[in-house]
């Protein structure tokens, strides 16, 4: 799963995400949802979560 779908995150999954700061570069950071920022249904850059680490990044990977 590619993390584009708001129904296919929940807190406590696994996912990698892309931060702010490494959007040019692609560099993924692994962690846990914590809270889902996006409200709408999909989104074609990956929905938008905090990790438990505090990191807001769009999700790319689902674990």
């Amino acid at each position: 799963m590619d993390g584009k779908n708001r129904s296919d995150i929940r807190p406590g999954l696994a996912v990698a995400v892309v931060l702010k700061k490494d959007q040019r570069t692609g560099t993924l950071t692994e962690g846990i949802v914590q809270d889902i920022l996006t409200s709408s249904p999909f989104h074609p850059h990956g929905i938008k979560v905090r990790l438990s680490s505090g990191a807001i990044g769009r999700v790319k990977v689902i674990k």
